[in-house]
């Protein structure tokens, strides 16, 4: 003596559930989708269909020299040669390196060199 519409909208409220449920997700991963690719794009990192493209920004050839030589010297100035004996100065000191050189140079004839009075500032 079961009614026969009792087990259908049982169905039915199960299948909104889940379709609540669906929904829910498919907004949040909509959402989130959209803000990411908002984001790469602020940084030229476009997504399409074909693949994900990435834009280079440009860098002046001066300043790519700059940043590479000031890589170099920073190298040069923070390296130590434990067993190299040098003929043209001593590396021994407690300043090694570069500055070694200029300052040794600086103190003996009296006048400052262009590296040494931007060093200075």
């Amino acid at each position: 003596m079961s009614n026969p519409i009792l087990p259908l909208i049982i169905l039915l409220v199960v299948v909104a559930i889940f379709a609540a449920i669906g929904y829910i997700a498919w907004s949040t991963a909509t959402e989130v989708t959209r803000n990411t690719r908002s984001r790469m794009e602020k940084k030229n990192v476009m997504f399409s269909r074909d693949g994900m493209k990435v834009g280079v920004k440009e860098i002046q050839d001066e300043e790519y020299k700059d940043r590479s030589q000031s890589v170099l010297v920073n190298m040069w100035n923070h390296t130590s040669f434990p067993a190299y004996k040098s003929k043209i100065w001593d590396m021994s000191g407690p300043a090694a390196g570069w500055s070694s050189l200029t300052s040794s140079s600086s103190s003996s004839g009296g006048k400052r060199s262009e590296g040494e009075k931007r060093k200075a500032k």
